[in-house]
């Protein structure tokens, strides 16, 4: 990374959802080199209108293939990749369209989707499968020499500075004691949290239930994020958490680079 650069990291919760409120009008001030984003729900023949297509940007997509309008990642750039990989080698995983990685030179940027256990035990399970399948991948990225970037919704607060209403969250999905120690502990064996480094004291949200009004409240969890390789850290310089206007229920995530 020899220049400046600017990456966005948001949940759309419904790409035509979040593009009817206004998001590419947004997006088009950003100056973004690279967005990435989680909760597209639709296949990509769904999106190849002018409309989901900024100019300057080339977009890739991969969408859940088990159920259609569910979930599914993009990745937005204005220079084209050297390479993209969809996969990584789950099929419960890969197939819910979770994961997208673009590489230039030696950064990738990732888009992740992690899942959410908040509908219930089953989901719950899963993720606690998705946090144990993924943890040693995050080993080897870190080990490999390669520039990271990973973006996306964690679904998991790190600590009380990430989430309004802590004491009462410690047994719901994304604030379970399980679920941050294992955030923390990829943070402790070498991630970066981009936002916590430069914001050590902040407690901005990303994310915000739709029920009794939370928004309004600023009743919100920390749980959309850039983690980054120990080799980017003095390269962080700025990041923000745009609340307003509102695209979803997610805030897109901002960060610039050296």
């Amino acid at each position: 990374m020899v220049r400046r650069m600017r990456i966005i990291s948001f949940n759309a919760n419904g790409l035509r959802s979040a593009a009817s409120k206004g998001f590419f009008d947004w997006f088009a001030n950003q100056k973004a080199d690279v967005l990435c984003l989680q909760e597209t729900k639709a296949q990509e023949h769904q999106l190849i209108d002018a409309a989901f297509r900024p100019n300057g940007y080339q977009a890739w997509f991969k969408d859940a293939s088990t159920k259609k309008g569910y979930s599914g990642v993009a990745i937005y750039s204005r220079r084209e990749p050297d390479e993209v990989r969809t996969q990584l080698g789950w099929a419960p995983f890969d197939d819910e369209g979770r994961y997208l990685e673009a590489r230039f030179g030696n950064l990738s940027v990732v888009s992740f989707y992690i899942p959410s256990g908040s509908s219930g035990e089953e989901r719950q399970a899963f993720k606690f499968e998705v946090m144990a399948w993924l943890a040693p991948i995050l080993q080897q990225w870190l080990a490999s020499g390669r520039d990271y970037v990973l973006c996306g919704d964690w679904n998991i607060v790190r600590s009380h500075l990430d989430i309004k209403n802590w004491t009462s969250n410690q047994k719901n999905s994304g604030c379970l004691p399980v679920e941050r120690d294992w955030l923390n502990d990829l943070c402790a064996k070498g991630w970066i949290d981009s936002y916590r480094t430069l914001k050590p004291e902040g407690q901005d949200y990303t994310w915000w239930s739709q029920r009794g009004a939370a928004r309004a409240k600023d009743v919100g969890w920390r749980i959309d994020y850039q983690l980054v390789t120990p080799s980017l850290r003095d390269r962080l310089q700025a990041c923000a958490i745009t609340g307003e206007p509102r695209f979803s229920d997610h805030a897109p995530y901002l960060v610039e680079y050296k």
